[in-house]
């Protein structure tokens, strides 16, 4: 099966890494996935990160704007509910303009043994998340302020981001009721990395049928998927690769085979075409180790640059 045109690929930056951050190779990177005519490129928000050194997000995503020229600049996922919706609003509207317009913003629900240390309560957390995302948009596209239950703004924001109607928010999740979530209320949305082409597979209806019920266009919505993976023209040392990071983070090293991708550039297009018949849209490629070498590989692979 041949790549159709409207498949486009991400690539994650080094901002998160068990050794400390190599600014020269994340500097690399960004510019390089520009040149090559990558859409986006990606960081996580790992704040609470006691397993690896991480940078913040937005800061990371500024910098990588600003040494890029055309390539959009995304975090998958800020975890709302442990932010201020408006801080988040201001940061990205400010990103968006910095950026010339390349911003996207990426929210979840996170994980709920993270809420206590940010002196956030997990009941209810959906409604908070639901309205934040709202509270979001309102800042961003007008003048009057915002009433809800859990926030209340007398005015608008004045500094508005560039893209209009504004950045576009994608939601993760993989529960049935964030899929269907994600169809009414996101502008994409983003299969975790460490969950299985199969999760993939079942998710994309879900979230086509959320759309078609709220009367948008299913055509024009992207549908990613995060790949974790190691690629090598050995395909043993992949797999030994991949093997040790999906221990190290998940302490399940048999997740590889169904939350990763290890193996040759040849069976990486292949695996790319799998998620394309089931729906993809836009794969965001997820070095582990390599990035730089990974890049050129996965470049020549899809015929990029």
């Amino acid at each position: 099966m041949a790549l159709k045109d409207e498949m486009e690929f991400g690539f994650v930056l080094p901002c998160r890494s068990w050794d400390p951050i190599d600014v020269a190779e994340f500097e690399r990177v960004a510019r390089r996935a520009d040149e090559l005519g990558f859409r986006d490129l990606w960081v996580t928000e790992n704040s609470l990160d006691n397993d690896a050194y991480s940078l913040d997000a937005i800061v990371a995503l500024t910098h990588a704007a600003a040494i890029t020229q055309r390539i959009r600049v995304g975090v998958s996922v800020i975890v709302l509910p442990l932010h201020s919706p408006i801080h988040v609003a201001h940061q990205v509207a400010t990103l968006d303009h910095l950026s010339r317009g390349r911003a996207i913003l990426g929210v979840g629900l996170g994980r709920t043994d993270h809420y206590p240390a940010f002196g956030v309560p997990a009941e209810r957390r959906v409604s908070r998340f639901n309205e934040g995302v709202a509270l979001i948009k309102a800042m961003w596209t007008g003048d009057d302020g915002f009433e809800g239950e859990f926030y209340n703004v007398s005015h608008g924001m004045k500094q508005k981001p560039v893209q209009q109607p504004h950045p576009p928010i994608w939601l993760g999740g993989s529960h049935p009721d964030s899929l269907r979530r994600a169809g009414r209320i996101a502008d994409g949305w983003m299969g975790a990395g460490g969950s299985s082409k199969a999760a993939f597979k079942d998710a994309v209806p879900l979230i086509r049928e959320s759309l078609e019920a709220a009367g948008r266009d299913p055509s024009k919505f992207p549908l990613s998927k995060r790949v974790f993976l190691s690629v090598h023209e050995d395909p043993n040392k992949a797999r030994e690769e991949a093997g040790r990071w999906f221990a190290e983070v998940y302490h399940n090293p048999k997740m590889l085979d169904t939350g990763g991708f290890a193996g040759t550039p040849s069976q990486a297009r292949e695996y790319i075409e799998e998620l394309q018949s089931y729906g993809a849209t836009h794969v965001l490629l997820n070095p582990i180790y390599r990035y730089e070498e990974q890049l050129e590989a996965f470049a020549e692979v899809l015929e990029l640059g």
